[in-house]
């Protein structure tokens, strides 16, 4: 493959990705209460095992 026909490839797919990728029934506010509610989980959940500190 010559350096021409990889950049047109390249090109061709990155066309086709207009509509962003994102599936219609994610919500990045789900997503994002999600991982936020997850990571002061498992923060509560380390200052527990670390009482002697």
């Amino acid at each position: 493959m010559s350096l021409h026909s990889t950049a047109a490839h390249l090109v061709t797919l990155a066309e086709g990705a207009e509509h962003g990728g994102n599936h219609e029934s994610l919500s990045p506010y789900l997503t994002g209460f999600g991982a936020f509610g997850t990571l002061l989980l498992l923060l509560w959940i380390t200052t527990r095992f670390n009482r002697d500190r």
